[in-house]
């Protein structure tokens, strides 16, 4: 079923605050850029409204930061956060266009988005020091919340961030593909999202002279790999945004993703889905 999103440019202009509402949907989220917290005041369905809001970083770090939190009052909490955290960039703040939510369902969104953050792993989320304890709800208002939390994750992801959004595909219904190079085994899927390498391909542990990113492959080495039986091996799926990239990650060295991932027939990505 097709969904419908609403976005609003409360200052006529893409890098300005935004609104966002999805059609037949209560929930209503706001992406607040940090040098637009002034402007932010004027936002009246944010005073005295119980939210969940996510700080987040946005660099060209191999997990940039973001921090989760809740509040009955997000623009006197947000200044707060401006005096102490200067790690983040914008403000996403989720609420309830029929004010339906209470400090119970607020602090529930967070214990959820807190661990689903955690759980996919793309974001450094040490900013939160405690591990929240799921509030006890009665069993409809747990559906009800769960509903608006899948909400906040497709506003999220239509917004352009990868907080919640999984790098694996649980089934791996697609179909897979293989390359091998300097001493690489790696293995993935291309979707829409970009190409998925899969947990447990090995990665080359060396790059050729001529490589233009080894700094931050091996940050991502570092995240993302671990030693197993003397091999880097991939501990968990990663998704770059193209085949290209991924396999250069795989193999140390530039290549031409389109051609040197294949299936088990030996065609190539590129007869695949570009001819």
């Amino acid at each position: 079923m097709g969904k419908t999103i609403t976005t609003h440019f409360l200052e006529g202009t893409p890098k300005g605050i935004q609104s966002l509402q999805i059609s037949n949907k209560t929930i209503m989220g706001f992406v607040i850029p940090r040098a637009e917290l002034k402007k932010a005041k004027e936002l009246e369905e944010l005073i005295g409204s119980p939210c969940l809001y996510i700080l987040i970083e946005e660099s060209e770090a191999v997990k940039p930061k973001a921090y989760i939190g809740q509040t009955d009052d997000f623009l006197d909490r947000v200044y707060e956060h401006n005096q102490k955290k200067n790690f983040w960039d914008k403000a996403l703040v989720f609420i309830s266009q029929a004010g339906t939510l209470n400090k119970a369902d607020i602090l529930y969104l967070e214990y959820l988005s807190i661990n689903n953050a955690r759980e996919i792993n793309s974001y450094n989320t040490e900013e939160n020091k405690q591990n929240p304890k799921q509030p006890k709800l009665q069993r409809h208002s747990i559906d009800t919340l769960n509903d608006f939390f899948n909400d906040v994750k497709f506003i999220i992801e239509f917004s352009g961030f990868t907080i919640f959004k999984s790098n694996s595909n649980s089934n791996h219904s697609y179909e897979i593909f293989y390359t091998k190079g300097r001493k690489s085994d790696a293995q993935g899927f291309y979707n829409e999202n970009g190409f998925t390498v899969l947990k447990g391909s090995i990665i080359a542990s060396t790059v050729v002279k001529s490589f233009g990113w080894e700094d931050k492959r091996n940050r991502f080495i570092e995240e993302y790999t671990e030693n197993i039986k003397g091999n880097i091996t991939l501990k968990t799926d990663y998704t770059f945004k193209s085949p290209s990239t991924a396999a250069d990650f795989c193999i140390g060295s530039s290549n031409n993703g389109w051609i040197v991932w294949k299936n088990k027939e030996g065609k190539t990505l590129d007869e695949i889905f570009r001819r």
